[in-house]
C-alpha cells in the first residue's frame, strides 16, 4: 500500500461550500475515471467549456486538484484528483453555518448515493459476474465515542489498503463504490 496522506481536517466555511457545489459533485464523479480537461468534461457533463474550465481552476485552488503536465497539448491542461484524507470538525465544534454547509453536502451526498444506486440497478443485467459485487449490510453497534472514532479509523484503513493501487491496469478491475453513514439513534 502507497503512504496515504494524513487526515487534513476542513475548517473553512468556503470549501465546505466548493465540495457542496453540485456540479463540482459531478466534476468529482468524472475524475474517478481519471484525469480531465474542461474539454472533455463539458462534453461528459453536458456544459460549457468555459464553466467547467471555472470550477477545475477553483477545486485546484483549494488543492482538490493538480494539473497533470504530461498530457498537455498546447494551451489544454489537464487536472487529476488529489489523493487525500479530507474530514470534518465534530458536530459540537462547527459553527452554524459549518453545520449548514455539512449538512447540504451530506443531503447531497445521499442524492447521489440514491442515483448511483439507481444507476447500477439499470444496468446490472449487462454487468455479468460484477453484478454480484453489490454488497449491502445494515448493522447496529453500542459504543462509546472512544470506540466509535477507532471503528471509524479502521474503516479508513481498510479503504486505504483495497484502494487505487499501482496495478489498477489490471483488465478485471473495476471502481467500486463505498460509502459508509454512521449516527446514533435518536
Amino acid at each position: 500500500m502507497a503512504d496515504q496522506p494524513p487526515p487534513q481536517t476542513i475548517t473553512d466555511v468556503a470549501v465546505l461550500r466548493l465540495l457542496a457545489h453540485p456540479l463540482r459533485r459531478r466534476i468529482e464523479e468524472q475524475l474517478r475515471r481519471g484525469p480531465v480537461n474542461a474539454t472533455s468534461l463539458a462534453q461528459a457533463l453536458g456544459e460549457s467549456t468555459g464553466l467547467t474550465s471555472y470550477h477545475l481552476r477553483q477545486m485546484a485552488k483549494y488543492g482538490f486538484l493538480e494539473e497533470v503536465p504530461e498530457l498537455a497539448n498546447g494551451k489544454q491542461r489537464w487536472w487529476r484528483a488529489v489523493p487525500a484524507d479530507h474530514r470534518y470538525p465534530a458536530y459540537t465544534e462547527q459553527t452554524d453555518e459549518m453545520r449548514a454547509a455539512t449538512a447540504e453536502m451530506t443531503r447531497h451526498n445521499l442524492a447521489e448515493l440514491v442515483e448511483l444506486y439507481e444507476n447500477y440497478e439499470r444496468e446490472a443485467p449487462g454487468l455479468g459476474p460484477w453484478a454480484d459485487a453489490f454488497l449491502f449490510s445494515r448493522a447496529t453497534i453500542r459504543v462509546d465515542l472512544t470506540r466509535m472514532r477507532e471503528f471509524f479509523e479502521e474503516y479508513i484503513q481498510l479503504v486505504q489498503r483495497y484502494g487505487v493501487t499501482d496495478d489498477d491496469a489490471d483488465g478485471d478491475r473495476k471502481v467500486v463504490l463505498m460509502r459508509l453513514f454512521g449516527f446514533p439513534e435518536t
